[in-house]
């Protein structure tokens, strides 16, 4: 090793103190100040009879050094030498090093209180743990929910609702992304954004999360080889606040889970004791398109229940605002919006009648579900108030004989293009209908013997789905053409896991049906087109779209949100899109007996005499909005059928 001089570690000791932070680095420009006003001390006080003792030649040489201003009032030559030397050596020491020390300590403290890493000192406040496609739309979903969020409050005994976010990095992007945001604006002043991932105790700390009414955790985004997925990475977020809540001895906050994997759901629920809901976001999917396959046309009363653009959406509402009542008569006292149903207790859960008989009565322990297009609409008329509006007739609902049930099939022939995780999930739900048979071919680029092997993890071989793999790009003409789409009753666009963005995804997903409606120009018959998109900005950019449309991400986000609000209802949602029980179904308005220009009033009636609910009607042409579907119209509006117009009931399978 070489021998290292005096000036090497001279200038190695300053750096190691310059490295310490601002304190040591002023230190280090004290003592420097300190050492040249010594020299320039000792250079004008030798014969000098100016300076009664060497402290007042350092001083002198001082105040020449941080001040220029008594630059003029020194004599001689050699003086005014000295002097001129250490006002030149301040501009650069004192003022230039000594002011950047100061600015750039500002600006990193500034940049740290940014970067969101003081714990926030909440309560009762709602904290979405990590920055995904999921957080802009789960935030608006929040903001938008006015009743909900009201009662919501009232329940925590809180005026003002406060949303945290954890997110990996925060940024001035994000900050400004929430407020360009139209559903959120100025209101982007209600959410905090901290820095932290959920794999990190202090980052739910610094959320407060045990403080929280409740969290919310959405899945993330990991590349398709990972080992580290989202389900994970929930795992490990829920066992640290187990873990914070046992040694702080606090409660367990509320927490909605997305889970990637339906498969996990025991697991996950083994790793927090607490209030949980899991949202399975594989299965709530795979429900959701496999029900639009059986009904279609079901993707319209499906972006319109389970997102917040527009129209009507389910609330759950305590027993107590109708306690003693009927089921008729709570209907009959909310002109605005259609009674679903009813929750009632079952031990530690709830059990679901959707389309009760309109003679069942409502206690203080249950739950009313509606359906309206706002939360005020489902408060019931008191005794003799209107409120300027007008009582509605009963609607005699019974169980008795009920109409066959309207499902296609019951043999599917299936074309899915494109591949993601809950294609084998969307097999498995396939398999859950009895008296359907599905023949389903897969087309994508990746190998086919990998796609098979993630199938047989879902769904046993055998039974009343058969698949089979076919390697061909479906974004290429030729290729498709080869797959000869016409043949199909059904086909799936799946938006792609497997690109970094959404909106790569999507553009692939839309070139795919833009090819699909080129190869399917000269088709004698049209299959059933459901196109699967993660922008909802995307959707509008196809002028000839004529598939049936689901945002998944969109669905998803809302679902997570009104969970947060309601946590009922989960079950809800559980019970109306799996086998069995209540389905949303499009029938013909030939199966009900209506009378010539019936309005919606009549229609309640005639469905309500087969044990259905009447949600509204599905028009065979668009309206000047584009919409087929018309949900929970006026009631004394006159329905005005027209040739191919169906009607949207709930009914039981």
């Amino acid at each position: 090793m070489l021998p290292l001089s005096l000036l090497d570690r001279v200038k190695y000791i300053v750096e190691r103190q310059f490295v310490k932070g601002a304190l040591f680095q002023l230190l280090v420009v004290g003592v420097g100040i300190g050492l040249i006003s010594l020299i320039g001390g000792l250079l004008v006080w030798p014969g000098s009879d100016s300076f009664a003792d060497l402290g007042d030649a350092v001083w002198w040489a001082f105040l020449r050094l941080t001040d220029p201003g008594y630059l003029g009032d020194d004599e001689g030559d050699w003086r005014r030498l000295v002097s001129t030397m250490l006002t030149v050596t301040g501009y650069v020491v004192f003022m230039g090093t000594l002011v950047a020390i100061l600015t750039r300590s500002l600006i990193a403290k500034m940049t740290d209180l940014e970067r969101g890493l003081t714990p926030v000192t909440l309560r009762n406040h709602v904290v979405v743990l990590g920055w995904t496609s999921r957080t802009v739309p789960i935030l608006q979903e929040l903001l938008a929910s006015t009743g909900r969020v009201k009662r919501f409050l009232e329940r925590h005994a809180t005026k003002r609702l406060r949303l945290v976010v954890l997110s990996e990095e925060v940024t001035s992007a994000q900050t400004l992304s929430l407020r360009n945001e139209r559903d959120i604006g100025r209101r982007a002043r209600q959410i905090v954004l901290r820095s932290g991932t959920p794999l990190q105790p202090e980052a739910l700390h610094r959320v407060a999360c045990l403080d929280a009414a409740a969290v919310i955790v959405p899945s993330s985004s990991h590349g398709p080889d990972s080992l580290v997925t989202s389900d994970v990475e929930t795992v490990k977020a829920l066992l640290s606040m187990t873990s914070q809540a046992q040694y702080l001895h606090a409660r367990l906050p509320y927490v909605v889970a997305e889970i990637e994997d339906i498969r996990k759901q025991a697991v996950v629920e083994r790793a927090y004791p607490g209030p949980l809901e899991v949202i399975a976001s594989d299965a709530m999917i795979s429900r959701l398109l496999v029900q639009t396959l059986l009904h279609p046309g079901l993707s319209e009363v499906l972006n319109e229940l389970l997102t917040a653009r527009f129209g009507n959406d389910v609330f759950v509402r305590s027993g107590d605002l109708a306690e003693g009542r009927t089921l008729g008569e709570f209907a009959r006292d909310c002109p605005h919006a259609v009674v679903l149903g009813i929750l009632e207790r079952a031990g530690d859960g709830w059990s679901v009648r959707l389309n009760a008989p309109s003679g069942t009565t409502i206690t203080d322990e249950d739950r009313i579900i509606v359906m309206a297009q706002d939360y005020d609409d489902t408060d019931p008329l008191g005794p003799g108030e209107t409120k300027g509006q007008t009582r509605l007739e009963p609607v005699e609902r019974v169980s008795g004989q009920q109409l066959p049930v309207m499902q296609s099939g019951p043999h599917h022939r299936v074309l899915i293009l494109g591949w993601n995780r809950r294609v084998p999930a969307m097999l498995a739900e396939m398999a859950r209908y009895p008296g359907h048979a599905y023949e389903v071919d897969l087309v994508s680029i990746l190998a086919a013997d990998m796609r098979d092997s993630e199938i047989a993890r879902y769904l046993p071989q055998g039974g009343s789905v058969t698949h089979r793999q076919l390697v061909a790009d479906f974004v290429v003409e030729e290729e498709l053409r080869r797959v000869d789409p016409a043949g199909y009753d059904a086909v799936f666009l799946l938006s792609s896991d497997r690109l970094s963005t959404g909106e790569e995804a999507d553009a692939r997903t839309m070139m795919g049906y833009l090819q699909l409606q080129e190869v399917l120009m000269s088709a004698e018959a049209m299959p059933q087109v459901i196109m699967e998109l993660s922008d909802p900005d995307n959707e509008t950019l196809l002028v000839t779209n004529q598939s049936e449309t689901l945002v998944t991400p969109m669905i998803l986000s809302h679902i997570l949100a009104q969970v947060a609000l309601r946590r009922e209802l989960r079950v809800v949602l559980d019970e109306l899109f799996t086998p069995g029980g209540a389905e949303i179904m499009i029938r013909p308005a030939a199966d009900f007996d209506l009378p010539e220009q019936a309005d919606f009033a009549a229609f309640e009636q005639a469905a309500g005499a087969r044990g259905e609910t009447a949600l509204g009607i599905f028009r065979s042409t668009p309206d000047e909005h584009g919409r087929l579907i018309e949900m929970n119209p006026e009631r004394h509006t006159p329905l005005d059928l027209k040739p191919g117009d169906q009607l949207v009931v709930m009914g039981t399978s």
